[in-house]
């Protein structure tokens, strides 16, 4: 009886493995795109560094998880894991054209450059998320 409640055991296991490997792959891409040392500024303290860097997270995170869910092998969910990934790092780009001086902001420390780049960053990725639905 264990044995069926643990059947789809092997596929968790290869999509979570994935899905984690992609959210690695695009935190370290992400953040040699964006113009400010995330990590550095975090172990700092600096609590509008966080906001960025976990909004851009959670963006890329939105679309991965509904692109989890409606892929239909392997393959096709790391093509739109891929997709997610640029539509995330252009989301940075866009909200760094809308607010100039963004970075500056981070780095010294304000929230509301942080709050901005974070929002933003969720903001496409709810869109991007939605988007893939079928």
């Amino acid at each position: 009886m264990l044995a069926g409640y643990l059947s789809g055991l092997p596929a968790f296991l290869i999509y979570f493995v994935a899905a984690s490997a992609l959210v690695v792959i695009f935190a370290a891409a992400y953040v040699q795109v964006t113009a400010h040392h995330e990590l550095a500024l975090i172990r700092q303290g600096n609590l509008a560094a966080v906001l960025a860097f976990l909004g851009a997270l959670v963006g890329f995170v939105l679309p991965l998880t509904t692109a989890m869910r409606f892929s239909v092998n392997m393959v096709d969910f790391v093509v739109w894991g891929v997709i997610a990934a640029i539509v995330q790092i252009a989301a940075y780009f866009v909200a760094r054209l809308l607010m100039p001086g963004v970075v500056d902001r981070i780095t010294a420390a304000d929230i509301v450059g942080g709050a901005w780049l974070g929002g933003m960053a969720v903001v496409f990725g709810m869109v991007n998320a939605a988007s893939m639905t079928p």
